[in-house]
């Protein structure tokens, strides 16, 4: 017959694997921000500095915060007064009046305390921003899939050093090219590294989109193929998305770091000073020239700037290849449907528990 025991068990194994959103009945005033109530309030009580001024003396600012504090629990227990609450409880449940409340009334007290305006307008958009934060990192399982990610990280290493091991000598012929070129160090040398960071951060959420946009139609196809439950709605293939565009971010993330290293190590055997000056390329804000083996090697914060420009542009190759070249898209999918075909088993027997527990 089934337990509830054995139902929440199945929840905790979906909410683990960040897929909160598979749960049934998974509610936003229920399940994210009432799990989230620690954070919302440490931040609803710390906002009560808001009624204080940098130009008043300390005890007039003691006094401030006192009654900022006073405000912010007696408004809040007004409402559960109004919600058929007790004055001190924490809500169980957010509603709208929940939200507004988190919202405005912090944002009134520098409104208050100096009438400010531009304070009450900024923390009244701090707070949707915390708002829709929670709403994204708690309701999307970001949480749960980077501690599962965490968890299985040895396997996704071995998995990522597996497929770099292979994808190797085609990604070498693609970054050598670029690597042994003068016009791409001059480039790379001379752009500020947080250009460089940048570049890495639009490629991961350029990878990101592609492999989102590519995996409805590999999900279907899975899930037909599993041939389990009903079928998956919106919002949840959106979570199932999200959590495998995490995972592969961490293959490429591997491979990448793997690729920039190499180089790294490449150019200190191969780009002596000798190269620096005949390319005119400046080595930096630093360098370092030693001797190995007789054979001079510089490192420099050029090099370093050149192998990770060069890693990017790997890594969104690599990110690319998985779904479109063939060696890399089995193996990627191979892996994941096998996964996929048990997280699709265990939602079906969830859904036969639920339905047999409330019938």
């Amino acid at each position: 017959m089934g337990t509830p025991a054995e139902l929440a068990r199945y929840e905790q194994r979906f909410r683990r694997a960040g897929l909160p959103l598979f749960i049934e009945d998974f509610s936003p005033t229920h399940d994210i921000f009432a799990r989230a109530t620690p954070l919302l309030g440490l931040v609803f009580i710390a906002e009560m500095l808001g009624a204080t001024s940098l130009n008043w003396p300390l005890w007039v600012n003691l006094l401030a915060a006192l009654a900022g504090l006073a405000v912010l629990i007696g408004g809040f227990g007004l409402l559960n007064g109004f919600r058929g609450r007790r004055f001190w409880s924490f809500p169980t449940r957010f509603g709208i009046p929940e939200l507004a409340a988190f919202v405005l009334l912090p944002a009134l007290l520098p409104l208050v305390s100096e009438f400010q305006l531009r304070q009450f307008f900024g923390v009244a958009a701090g707070n949707l921003v915390l708002l829709g934060l929670v709403y994204v990192v708690v309701g999307y399982g970001l949480i749960g899939t980077t501690l599962w990610g965490v968890h299985r990280l040895g396997a996704e290493l071995a998995s990522s050093v597996a497929s770099l091991v292979r994808a190797l000598p085609l990604l070498l012929v693609f970054s050598l090219v670029l690597f042994v070129n003068a016009d791409m160090w001059q480039v790379f040398a001379a752009m500020p590294v947080e250009f460089i960071v940048f570049s890495a951060v639009a490629f991961a959420l350029l990878s990101g989109l592609f492999l989102v946009i590519r995996l409805p139609n590999e999900l279907a196809r899975i899930e037909r193929d599993a041939g389990s439950g009903p079928p998956l709605r919106g919002i949840q293939r959106l979570n199932l998305s999200i959590s495998l565009v995490i995972r592969q971010w961490m293959q490429v993330f591997v491979v990448s770091t793997g690729v920039g290293l190499f180089f790294v190590a490449f150019g200190m055997l191969s780009i002596s000073r000798h190269v620096y000056r005949q390319w005119g390329i400046d080595p930096g804000s630093w360098s370092h020239g030693f001797t190995l083996m007789n054979h001079p090697m510089v490192i420099s914060a050029a090099l370093l700037k050149v192998a990770l420009g060069i890693a990017n542009f790997t890594g969104l190759y690599y990110s690319i290849s998985l779904l479109t070249d063939a060696t890399y898209r089995t193996e990627f999918l191979d892996n994941l449907t096998t996964e996929l075909r048990d997280l699709f088993t265990a939602r079906t027997e969830y859904l036969d528990l639920r339905s047999r527990l409330l019938a």
